[in-house]
């Protein structure tokens, strides 16, 4: 242990010493295909993303592919799957794939009582049509808490919708409320290609990957030594790219599973190291992974400007308003904001200065989900990825770092993070936070009790 700590000491002094030419040296290693600019596009509005994938699913020529947490049993996920069917009964030869969590397809919404899974959904609309899809249950580790299918990403042919959201109602805006997230679509062959193969070689074809279609799911016993091979896989898969050349506007798909030879980790923290003027990071919850915050410390010391932008705890997932009936889980955005508070109180200085900018979003009734990161106007990182211990180290993740060295998709993302800016507000000092004794009565003492036995710690690393 004593040298593995040694080993990881020394390789964050090496990456905090990197310049952008020892960044291309490593960042060109990694497979890539070219991009145009015009094959990059940015949506804004979170119900104009759903619109655009019903378009694209209906126009379908090939193979549909989509990657999600889960493909809900509400007005939206019933609108996709349909969509799904009908262009398979319009298509026969369509090649359809849905790819979602084999545990949380089987469990109703946390918090909200017993209730059927989404994989009785599923049947029960397979059964209504003659020509079926594939819709398949992946398990990345034994049990929900120990880790989760969190890839991301849907391709359509060969364009790439790529977002945070999962399929339901608050992610696609169907009603009145809306989960915002980033919602990019890239039109690229080879990328849609080697999203496409990683899902076939590494999941689809894999024993541990279930049908949700069948009367007949396996237990995790009868699966457990499955998983672990397919665990063991994952943490050593990695995306390829066929015979594609460089040029000055590249995307690099990434993944990763645990905290040893993760790829995407690896390229996070050696994007952030490298700043040399700005960093632009979105993150639902504050509860940043070590590392990180130790990279985004010294980036401040190196007066590097650091503009992070998360959720109000009234916007995130798992609030609950004080009129409404408390729930454990409900304690978690408070959790969230105490670390906020703390990061600020101990950067206040930097927030002075204007060279620590925190921004919480928080618009209505609505909730927040942005991930990623931007870089020096040079890179930019979409991801699924919450930046946090859980997706460090526990779920299956991915990503897509576009490298712009000539700035071609500059404008874009300065409209996106306009965008993302408009509901939210500057902490202009750690006071503006809530203190633990300003809380509800019930989150006071469940926080209080947690941080007593030390358990707040563990939570951090699950949720």
């Amino acid at each position: 242990m004593a040298a593995g700590g040694h080993f990881y000491h020394w390789s964050i002094v090496i990456i905090m010493k990197m310049t952008p030419s020892t960044v291309q040296s490593w960042i060109h290693d990694l497979p890539g295909a070219q991009l145009k600019a015009d094959d990059v596009e940015i949506l804004l509005e979170t119900a104009e993303f759903k619109t655009r994938l019903l378009e694209a699913i209906q126009q379908a020529g090939k193979r549909i592919y989509l990657a999600a947490l889960y493909l809900q049993d509400d007005e939206a996920g019933r609108e996709i799957l349909h969509a799904l069917y009908q262009a398979k009964q319009a298509n026969p030869e369509l090649d359809i794939h849905v790819l979602v969590d084999f545990h949380r397809a089987q469990r109703g919404l946390i918090g909200k009582g017993p209730q059927v899974g989404n994989d009785e959904f599923y049947r029960n609309t397979a059964a209504q049509y003659e020509h079926g899809i594939e819709i398949h249950g992946v398990p990345v580790k034994n049990r929900e808490w120990m880790g989760v299918l969190h890839l991301k990403g849907f391709v359509v042919d060969d364009t790439v919708f790529y977002s945070g959201a999962s399929i339901n109602n608050v992610y696609l805006h169907q009603l009145n409320r809306y989960r915002y997230d980033r919602y990019h679509l890239i039109d690229c062959a080879k990328l849609a290609d080697a999203m496409v193969n990683y899902m076939r070689d590494n999941l689809i074809n894999n024993s541990a990957v279930s049908s949700l279609l069948s009367n007949d799911i396996p237990s995790m016993k009868q699966l457990k030594l499955a998983v672990r091979q397919l665990r063991q896989r994952l943490s050593r898969a990695k995306y390829r790219v066929v015979n594609d050349e460089r040029g000055p506007l590249m995307v690099y798909p990434l993944a990763g599973l645990g905290r040893t030879d993760n790829q995407l980790n690896k390229v996070i923290e050696r994007l952030l190291a490298s700043a040399q003027k700005k960093v632009f990071i979105c993150t639902p919850y504050f509860n940043l992974p070590k590392p990180l915050m130790a990279t985004i410390n010294k980036l401040l010391k190196r007066g590097i400007e650091v503009v992070l932008v998360v959720g109000d705890k009234t916007a995130n997932d798992f609030y609950i308003p004080p009129s409404q009936e408390f729930s454990p889980v409900g304690a978690l955005p408070y959790l969230y904001e105490q670390n906020l508070r703390r990061f600020a109180k101990r950067h206040k200085r930097a927030i002075t200065e204007g060279l620590l900018n925190l921004h919480l979003w928080w618009h209505d009734d609505n909730s927040y989900h942005l991930k990623g990161m931007q870089v020096d106007d040079r890179y930019y990182l979409l991801t699924g990825n919450n930046l946090n211990p859980r997706a460090w180290a526990l779920d299956l993740e991915n990503g897509l770092l576009i490298e712009d060295q000539q700035q071609q998709l500059a404008d874009k993302f300065a409209r996106e993070q306009e965008a993302i800016l408009t509901h939210t507000t500057r902490v202009a000092s750690f006071e503006q936070l809530q203190t633990l004794n300003e809380y509800p009565e019930p989150v006071k003492k469940l926080l209080k009790r947690l941080r007593r036995v030390r358990a707040d710690l563990l939570l951090k690393r699950l949720l």
